[in-house]
């Protein structure tokens, strides 16, 4: 089980995320329910070399704060708590919202990741707890 910290009313966490085997911790994630897809900023994940490169095909994601132009790269994890989901997929973008996140975890890890969330209690945890797909 994780906590959550509500910010702006919203509910975020820290994860950890590892490319080619470097890893960091990125804090201010937002847990979205309403967002298929997991993205992070460019600039936080730009650490990890993960930077553009002509094999990236850019395309454009809308959402409540508009439209935004990504890649996606695969990446070694993303760990939530003591849960990590292996081989994953995300979207990087530029993410200026005008407040303080660095990410977004949809519902494409929580799926995949059997997570319940207890929004009452501000937690997060797994199903598949300690799974690596």
């Amino acid at each position: 089980m994780m906590q959550l910290a509500l910010k702006y009313n919203l509910p975020f966490t820290s994860i950890t995320v590892a490319y080619q085997g470097i890893t960091t911790d990125i804090p201010h994630v937002l847990i979205d329910t309403g967002s298929g897809r997991t993205i992070l900023a460019a600039d936080i994940v730009a650490c990890l070399g993960i930077v553009p490169s002509e094999k990236d095909m850019p395309y454009a994601v809308r959402g409540v704060g508009g439209t935004e132009i990504v890649f996606a790269r695969r990446v070694d994890y993303v760990k939530i708590g003591e849960y990590r989901l292996s081989d994953f997929e995300i979207e990087i973008g530029g993410m200026d919202y005008g407040f303080e996140i660095n990410g977004i975890i949809g519902t494409d890890f929580l799926i995949n990741s059997g997570a319940i969330i207890n929004l009452r209690e501000s937690y997060i945890e797994f199903e598949n707890y300690g799974g690596a797909t």
